[in-house]
């Protein structure tokens, strides 16, 4: 991290408490200089300006519209060299123990303006914010995946896809338009999305809101199986028979 000025992102859906952070990088410059790479309303907007060049530190609100503060620290976390996270956030000093896990610090609000001189000195020490105490804070609260491609982060909305393949050591979310490779286990994504997407086969789950019905194929070749069939004609999925018991349940077939 850089040892001089910190390039500094900050995020938050209200304009005032943007505001207020960016005078208050003034008021601590004397001790923490830095410069404002940006400012944005939601995750989704803070991604972009992430990407389009150097940052060293995000001060995030929790709570946004599009994309919260903990779903854009997740996917900080997967970039080569992710920026320091600064949680900003109302919560009083019991709910928040639990974001020091997960980030360089947390600030309350109102910020102080020696708080936030002490998060930027920690933030420069900081590691990358841990996945896994991401999770234990917001759990299931992903509304995208992130996919590293060509240097840049693509926020692939969850609701669009229509199911998930193991292939090899990789995962790809298929949606209508395209496939994408996902840098996580079929085992994790299937304990995390439990309520979004049944697992059809050991190397594949489906969204449930893609199932529009199923179907037996097979007979005459006689390797009798169940397919699910998906919404908008997008194809057919095999049924293993060791899921198919579960799959009847869910679907109440």
């Amino acid at each position: 991290m850089n040892e001089g000025v910190l390039r500094v992102v900050i995020v938050d859906d209200e304009a005032p408490a943007r505001a207020r952070l960016r005078d208050l990088l003034g008021d601590v410059a004397a001790t923490q200089p830095t410069v404002l790479a940006g400012m944005a309303a939601n995750g989704v907007e803070a991604l972009r300006l992430i990407e389009a060049g150097e940052v060293d530190v995000v001060l995030a609100d929790i709570r946004m519209p599009v994309m919260d503060g903990v779903e854009l620290a997740r996917h900080l976390g997967r970039l080569e060299r992710p920026p320091a996270v600064v949680f900003t956030t109302a919560y009083d000093q019991y709910a928040v123990q639990a974001f020091e896990l997960a980030a360089a610090d947390y600030l309350l609000k109102p910020v102080r303006a020696e708080r936030l001189a002490e998060a930027l000195a920690r933030a420069r020490r900081s590691l990358r914010p841990a996945d896994e105490a991401l999770q234990r804070i917001a759990p299931g609260a992903r509304q995208h995946f992130g996919v590293s491609e060509r240097g840049r982060i693509l926020l692939v909305p969850i609701a669009e896809v229509l199911f998930l393949r193991a292939e090899l050591k990789y995962v790809t979310a298929h949606t209508a338009e395209r496939e994408y490779l996902l840098d996580e286990s079929l085992v994790q994504l299937e304990t995390e999305f439990a309520g979004r997407f049944l697992r059809i086969h050991r190397n594949c789950l489906v969204a449930r809101s893609a199932v529009v019905g199923v179907e037996r194929a097979g007979e005459q070749e006689g390797e009798a199986h169940w397919e699910i069939l998906l919404a908008n004609d997008a194809g057919r999925l095999p049924v293993s028979r060791r899921q198919w018991p579960t799959v009847k349940q869910v679907l109440g077939i």
